[in-house]
């Protein structure tokens, strides 16, 4: 039985992954989840220089899911570079490390710094609010994921994959400008913008306002967003949004993606992705499968 499948030319054992800032880089997770198990472990927005985040509170329970308006706080990649890179190759997983930016040079100072480093993938979080025009997120724009791309495209010495919005009218035009731009592949969905308001205290719940809401709720929304990207671009997508379980991860290959990614789940369930990786390899003995990739985009 064979659970191994390739996104731009890189092998991963099974299709399973961890969504960007529901992990770490493993550490925390390291006691519950055996991570040579994992397909690879995708780690925490990395930038060029610490990120404080966003005050608190900024993480708020909704039904079906939860509001997050962390920020992408994180230590910065010198110091990603000395802790979390080390510590990931204890393992045998592949890594894929997230990068996160406020203007072009932001991502490309990150990527150029990776260069050197034994890291498998990069995923490109261009959700990241683009402060040199006016705030609207990178992935907003059709002109700017194209452009994006096509600069980090030119200095990455690895495959390079741009982690989709679906707080767009069309995620479509979103991937097609991606692929137009160079990418190797794609990621989807991140969050979906969400408001919760504390009506006891009169006051908004999360003190950013809004925050990106994930979980099961969006599960639905995100497979149409994913089967609608594998029917307009010729890479290899990797799946997210709401998948808790083996059932939900197939939904997404069924409907074309390469891989999953398992994020919120992990916050409610530790164990989450080894049980997906494990419910896969039962489905496949269960229906005769020989090889996870007849199962890929094979809803059409």
């Amino acid at each position: 039985m064979n659970t191994k499948v390739n996104i731009a030319g890189i092998e991963f054992k099974n299709p399973v992954t961890t969504a960007s800032g529901t992990f770490g880089s493993g550490m925390e997770y390291g006691e519950f989840v055996d991570l040579n198990r994992l397909g690879a472990v995708t780690t925490k927005g990395v930038a060029n220089i610490p990120w404080e985040g966003n005050p608190t509170p900024r993480i708020a329970e909704v039904y079906g899911g939860m509001l997050n308006a962390i920020g992408l706080q994180n230590p910065g990649i010198d110091v990603f570079i000395g802790r979390d890179i080390p510590y990931l190759k204890q393992f045998d997983t592949k890594i894929i490390v997230n990068v996160c930016g406020r203007s072009e040079q932001d991502y490309c100072e990150v990527v150029e710094r990776l260069a050197d480093q034994p890291v498998d993938l990069l995923e490109i979080n261009i959700s990241c609010p683009n402060v040199k025009h006016g705030g609207i997120a990178f992935g907003q724009d059709p002109k700017q994921v194209e452009h994006i791309t096509s600069q980090i495209k030119k200095i990455a010495k690895q495959p390079v994959m741009m982690k989709l919005s679906p707080n767009v009218t069309d995620i479509t035009e979103m991937a097609r400008a991606a692929e137009a731009g160079g990418a190797d592949a794609l990621s989807l969905i991140n969050t979906v913008t969400g408001m919760k308001i504390d009506i006891n205290r009169r006051a908004f719940a999360i003190a950013n306002k809004t925050g990106g809401m994930s979980g099961p709720a969006v599960k639905p929304i995100a497979v149409r967003m994913v089967y609608q990207v594998a029917n307009a671009v010729k890479v290899p997508l990797v799946g997210m949004g709401g998948i808790a379980t083996a059932e939900d991860a197939l939904e997404f290959i069924m409907a074309g993606a390469t891989m999953v990614s398992v994020g919120t789940a992990n916050f409610f369930n530790p164990y989450a992705t080894l049980e997906v990786v494990e419910g896969i390899e039962n489905y496949m003995k269960k229906y005769n499968i020989a090889d996870i990739n007849e199962l890929i985009g094979c809803v059409k």
